[in-house]
């Protein structure tokens, strides 16, 4: 009796797990036009247990690495993610491809929620989300050959390619990414860092995803080395249709790429638009002081500018601060920001006034502040009425004329 309800429950699941397999499939086929939003983000939360005693082990706190982060992705859109080292980008990342479950929200893929997936139905989305690892020098085994890491994703899902044109479809990658076919036979450790991130971005294409979440896949490469792998980026989205979820702490790579931003802090996203809104009509504070640290190439420009140096450090995870999480270290925090927690909205300042300035950002006191030129300044040339590249935002560093030899004292290069 007890065999044959065990019998009925294995029967049962299997149909479970077929039935969420058709569906995972029949919906990873169906076509988004461009705008369609494919990957949906609500509340997505992830905390880590911090625990005491040896024996018996008791919770007594929790990381909160990522804190309620939502947002969309569009189809043929790059939505790049930026922030501090510790902000829970990464984290993101690796709850997108499922790498991490998530204590809770939801990940929808074309409006199937993941998180709730397992087995075969969640190795059927799984190939549509492919991800590009930060370090091209450990994300490889370097007891494999080219062709076994390329091909690798073919042994799981065989249904791709045929064991007979696996070798063929390696090759083919090997030259889309700019690599000689001829190296499908050698280890990682005879190939530069930038050739190993080629060799990174090959894999995550082999399965024809149409999602690509890249976390930091430049930042261990020389500046050179960037450039090419970015426009290598830019051309396979073009030539594949892909959406990336490009992950990054260097903001001139991240606008150079992205058509949408993402401001994180402490495990939250606190401000989001377009790269025009973010760049040149930021309106959360931090935000205007991680534009104001980035390097400006006019000499004229950079000593006439005022930069936002912020005071103190960053609030641990485990203990952020209460309402707003960036009032410990903001100029303009004021009582309300202890006691209410800022929604990410567009700010009621300019929700009568369409403009650039009119996009979600998660500040009670949300003022735009011209922080780096426009496209139009830049490119004026310079003795045509035009004034400094970049204008001082006038906030918490004293301004001095750039003939005053103390200047460097408050003015950090």
């Amino acid at each position: 009796m007890r065999a044959d309800h065990s019998g009925g429950r294995k029967h049962a699941r299997e149909e479970g797990e077929a039935a969420a397999t058709q569906l995972a499939t029949a919906r990873a086929g169906t076509a988004y036009a461009n705008g369609d939003p494919i990957l949906e983000v609500r509340d997505l939360v992830k905390h880590y247990p911090l625990t005491q005693g040896v024996l018996f082990k008791k919770q007594v706190g929790a990381v909160k690495a990522v804190d309620g982060v939502s947002f969309d992705l569009s189809a043929g859109e790059t939505l790049g993610i930026v922030g501090e080292s510790g902000c829970g980008k990464s984290t993101v990342a690796r709850m997108l491809v499922h790498l991490e479950r998530p204590t809770a929200g939801a990940i929808r893929y074309k409006g199937e929620d993941i998180t709730r997936l397992s087995g075969r139905a969640l190795k059927a989305v799984r190939r549509n989300i492919q991800m590009v690892f930060q370090d091209p020098y450990t994300s490889l085994n370097p007891r494999m050959t080219v062709g076994d890491i390329i091909g690798e994703p073919y042994e799981i899902h065989p249904e791709v390619a045929p064991k007979g044109e696996r070798r063929r479809k390696v090759q083919d990658l090997l030259d889309v990414v700019g690599l000689n076919p001829e190296y499908i036979n050698r280890y990682p450790h005879q190939f530069s860092g930038g050739q190993r991130q080629r060799i990174g971005i090959a894999r995550g294409l082999a399965l024809n995803p149409e999602i690509i979440v890249a976390d930091e896949p430049v930042s261990a490469l020389d500046v050179s080395v960037q450039a090419q792998v970015i426009n290598l980026l830019d051309s396979l989205q073009s030539e594949f249709g892909l959406s990336f979820v490009f992950i990054a702490h260097d903001l001139s790579i991240v606008r150079h790429i992205s058509d949408r931003v993402g401001v994180m802090y402490l495990g939250r996203i606190v401000e989001i638009g377009t790269d025009e809104q973010i760049y040149e009509h930021p309106t959360h504070p931090y935000t205007q002081a991680l534009l104001s640290a980035v390097p400006v190439p006019d000499p004229m420009a950079r000593e006439s500018r005022e930069r936002i140096i912020l005071h103190g450090d960053v609030p641990s995870p485990a203990n952020p601060p209460s309402g707003c999480r960036f009032r410990t270290r903001c100029w303009k925090a004021q009582e309300r920001c202890a006691l209410e927690v800022p929604l990410l909205a567009v700010p009621a300042a300019f929700r009568l006034a369409p403009g650039p300035a009119s996009h979600d950002s998660a500040c009670h006191f949300a003022e735009e502040k011209h922080v780096v030129a426009s496209r139009e300044e830049r490119d004026t040339p310079r003795g045509e009425g035009r004034g400094p590249e970049i204008e001082a935002p006038g906030t918490a560093v004293r301004k001095r004329p750039p003939h005053d030899p103390e200047a460097q004292g408050d003015i950090q290069p």
